[in-house]
Formats: structure tokens, sequence, C-alpha cells
């Protein structure tokens, strides 16, 4: 599989390597989408850029939000799943693919136990099930009390594992490989000591996950730095949604924290905890019929009007008051062992806690299927906007939607390379060395953390966007730090467009200038591709099939 190419010394590529389908990340939606494509007789490669298992996805606490057959609450049904989908996601979503990833759940789920996934049983011998934001029913599967993604991701790499999966660690993607007419023949990358490469394919699927490390606080692991979503839109793809970034609710709180921040999974709210201010009194009274388990972008705006407005200043945090939750250290380990690291007892003490950037609903445009708007590349899992979100994730979706469109991106993958669909990969051209605007990473986050995290305003966009125009120097991509740093810079240069055309408050954007939703002008999605110079714009907004 593997060729020398030229020669180091002039930063071109040193090592070639070529498979039907390169597959980037192996997150829940990469390694499904490369299991099945083997299955379908593809040579595949998966790429990552830390350790097979280092995934985002391993950090998923709540769940699998899935309807099965026998196993659900009276009345509930795969249709509410959806309805409730659709509230969640504020007008923006795209109800046949909601409908679509939805009802294809109960497949896959299925097709996951099979191949070894252990998700927790119930007291009658059915699978447990819990309640999270923005469901009406207990719908949501779990596995090791709070560790679902953990299981999830050990169950795919043991898989992969045992078939022989060729994985490629430590490497990260630089750029698109496109042909004269514009289709993707594979990536550059850079090995772990910035020795550059080719890898040759004639589709390329990016399921690279999000971009949380825009932000100083975030639930996402280091790797969450947007680089998928950058080499897309270098490439020439679209992508949309990107002011919606939904910011989890409840992250635990320790004073200075930066980088990725311990969860406390929603579910724990679903057990019965409430959250409360420093006074103990509770913050989601009288703001959501649902209370403390109202969609998350209503109760981490709830908890950001809070701490502005403590009696005595600003607060940096609340509490979650889950004293009175049964048997907390046997159901919920993870946030146990977290809570115990920095002194506190759930079972005795109120968890201090406050919203932290946790998932991107926008992303790469692309179907349910995988397939985006350039020949040769696809994208699945948080990388991509597949119209499932809209405006703010429903709780313990990501997990299912990764599992449907890995395995719905694979076959298209396989249908398109029948019917000769994609490009010669021979023919696509091997870039130079790239250059590209890079911002100061802690400048980038503080920044991004102060102006575009919950509440926004044309003001602090502005003076956002200035600081990126101002702190950015062209850069040679010659490490895996600059290719993060670059795609960082870029993603967050698309962001505060999107963000400051947006002049209301819809789901995960919320507008301080403009509280109001306005369905009549804003129920619609915003695309964005990069200029002939590199820079991103915006096209015409465009109506959103929910606004039907």
């Amino acid at each position: 599989m593997t060729t020398p190419v030229t020669d180091y010394q002039t930063k071109t590529p040193v090592w070639e390597a070529r498979a039907d389908l390169l597959v980037l990340g192996s997150g829940v939606a990469g390694l499904t989408a490369a299991l099945r494509a083997q299955e379908l007789g593809l040579r595949v490669l998966v790429v990552t850029k830390a350790a097979v298992g280092d995934g985002n996805t391993r950090w998923a606490q709540g769940g699998v939000a899935v309807v099965l057959d026998g196993e659900h609450d009276e009345g509930d049904s795969v249709d509410r799943h959806v309805e409730d989908t659709l509230v969640a996601g504020a007008g923006l979503c795209e109800p046949d693919a909601v409908r679509s990833i939805l009802h294809a759940g109960p497949r896959s789920v299925s097709w996951l136990r099979d191949v070894g996934a252990r998700f927790d049983p119930g007291a009658t011998g059915l699978l447990a099930r819990t309640r999270e934001g923005g469901h009406s029913a207990f719908r949501v599967i779990h596995a090791g009390g709070d560790a679902t993604g953990a299981e999830v991701e050990r169950t795919l790499v043991a898989e992969a594992t045992g078939r022989r999966l060729p994985v490629l660690e430590r490497h990260i993607a630089v750029d698109a490989l496109l042909t004269p007419l514009g289709a993707v023949g594979g990536v550059t990358v850079l090995d772990p000591n910035g020795v550059p490469g080719l890898l040759r394919a004639p589709a390329v699927l990016l399921a690279t996950g999000g971009l949380g490390q825009l932000y100083q606080a975030t639930s996402n692991p280091e790797i969450a730095t947007g680089d998928g979503l950058a080499l897309a839109l270098r490439a020439g793809a679209q992508a949309a949604d990107l002011e919606f970034v939904q910011f989890h609710p409840t992250v635990l709180y320790t004073p200075g924290a930066r980088g990725r921040c311990p969860l406390v999974t929603e579910a724990v709210r679903g057990e019965g905890a409430v959250l409360v201010d420093g006074a103990g009194a509770s913050v989601m009274r009288g703001v959501h019929p649902l209370g403390d388990l109202a969609p998350r972008d209503v109760v981490s705006a709830a908890i950001t009007r809070r701490m502005t407005t403590a009696p005595g200043g600003i607060d940096d945090h609340v509490f979650l008051d889950a004293t009175g939750v049964s048997s907390f250290a046997e159901r919920f380990p993870t946030v146990f062992a977290a809570c115990r690291a920095i002194g506190v007892d759930p079972a005795r003490d109120p968890i201090p806690v406050t919203p932290a950037a946790h998932f991107a609903c926008g992303g790469v445009v692309a179907g349910t299927d995988g397939r985006t708007g350039v020949t040769g590349l696809y994208a699945a899992g948080e990388v991509a906007r597949t119209g499932l979100h809209g405006a703010n994730r429903l709780a313990s979706n990501s997990l299912l939607e990764g599992l449907v469109t890995g395995a719905g991106t694979a076959e298209s993958v396989a249908a398109d390379l029948a019917a000769g669909l994609l490009a010669d990969p021979k023919q696509a051209r091997e870039p130079r060395l790239k250059t590209a605007p890079v911002a100061d990473r802690d400048g980038l986050q503080r920044a991004m953390s102060r102006y575009a995290a919950i509440g926004r305003d044309a003001d602090g966009l502005a003076v956002l966007g200035s600081v990126l125009d101002l702190s950015t120097q062209d850069r040679p991509l010659r490490t895996h730090r600059d290719v993060e740093d670059a795609a960082l810079t870029l993603v967050a240069q698309a962001l505060v467009a999107a963000a400051e055309r947006r002049t209301e408050s819809r789901g995960c954007h919320v507008r301080a200038d403009f509280p109001v939703r306005d369905d009549e002008t804003w129920q619609r999605s915003q695309l964005i591709r990069l200029s002939p110079s590199g820079q991103p714009v915006l096209a015409d907004p465009v109506a959103a099939m929910g606004a039907a």
C-alpha cells in the first residue's frame, strides 16, 4: 500500500499510500463507516491524528437516544422522538433527515450490540433507559452508568482490531488532493514528526468531529480543532449552521480551568437532580415547562443569566443538587470520580457546574448518505451538517447519528465507485507546501469565549472579527499544531461571519441585541464557502426544509 515518492528536504511528500476509501477520524462515525466499507469489499484506510481510541466518542456520557421495539415507554414511538428532535432544533432541522436517521436507529443499535456492545440492563431484564433534556420519554439507553461513549468506542475498536482494519495513527490530514475538475482524490498528511506524505483514494470521508477547542473551556478533547471542516472548505465544500455551537449546561466547574473539562451528564438531571444558585434557589423554575430537563440551549442560557445577575456581582458557576439521587456512585461512576477529585461528594454536596462548549450543530453540508457537494468528499458525524440537529441538538442524538450515517456513507461510497462516479485519484494534483493564516490559539480562545459563546452582540462580534483579522499571520503548515491552529482560525472566521449576520436569537445562537426569534426572516440556514482568496463568505440564506 505504501510507496516512496520524493525527498524530504524539498518538503514534498516522501511516501504515498492508496486505498478505495480514506476515513479521517476514528470516532463512532468513522469506525462504523470503515467497518461497513470493509464488509462491502472496499480497501479502507483509517487515518487518525491521535491513537485509534482517542476520539471524541469515548467522552460521551449520557447514552444513545433510540426507541427500540418492545423496549420503550407506553405511548413512545420513533415519531415522538422525531417530534422532540424537531422541537429542540428550533425550526432549522430538515424533517426528512430527522425521520431517516431516527427510523434507522434501532437497526444500527442492534448491529452495535451484535458486534459486542454491552448496554446496562434494567430491573425487568430489558435495557435500562433514562431521560435527558428535551425528551418526552425515557428512551436513552446507556452503558457503564455514564460511560456509554467509552463502551461504543471500545466495541468499535475491538471489532476493527479483530478484522485487522488498517489504521494510520498520529497522522494529520492537511489538504485535499484535487483533480483539474475539482474532485477529491486523496489528502496530504503529516506524520508525528512533520514528515509529509500522500494518501490517494477516490473517496475521502471526513469523520473528524467537532471544534470545541475554539473556546477556553469545553467538554471536547484536545484533538477537536475543526481541521476536517477547514479541509472541506478549502476543497470547495459548503458549510452551514456554524453559528449554532451547543454549550452543555453542566460541566464540572474548577476555578481557572482550560481545555477539556469533565462533563456532568444530563442524565443526572434525568434522575432527579436540580440546578440551584448560590442561595439555593432553583435556576429553572418558571423558565420552561420541562424545568431542569428543558433543551440544552434553554438551560445553558438560563444558567448564564443567573450567573450574570447574581447578587453582589457575577458568579462563574451554579450548582447541581444531586443529593436526592440514590446510589449516585454506582449509577454515575465517571461523574462521581471527577467530583471526588475536586473534593466534592455528590451524596452530600451540591456539584459546582457551568456551561462549556460541547457540540457543533452545523458543519459540512452533507446528506444522510454522507455525500457533499464535492465529488469524492463525504462527511459524517459531528463534522457534518445533515439537518438532524438544526439550531440545537437533542441530547444523545449524536452517537445514533454517527452509527446511522457512518454505515450509510460506506454504502454510498461503494455505490458511487461501482457506478464510476468518482475520479481517478492518479489525476489529483499534489499541492505545494501550504501556508495559511494562523492566529495565536490562546488569544483566539479567549476572544471566542468572551464574544462568541452563549451571549453575543454586534459590538462584541465586531471586536472579535477585528481581533481575528489583526492577529493572524501566514505560516507554513509544517507541524500538527500549525495545521490545527490554521483550522481554528478559519473556522472561527466563518463562525463569526454567520453569527454577525443572524440578527435574532434561535437555539444555541443567543444575541443580546436581538433577543427574539424571528421566523419570518431567519427560519433559514446560512451557507458558507471560501472566496477565491480563501476568506469565508456567506451565500444568500437558504430556506430550511423545516420552515415549510
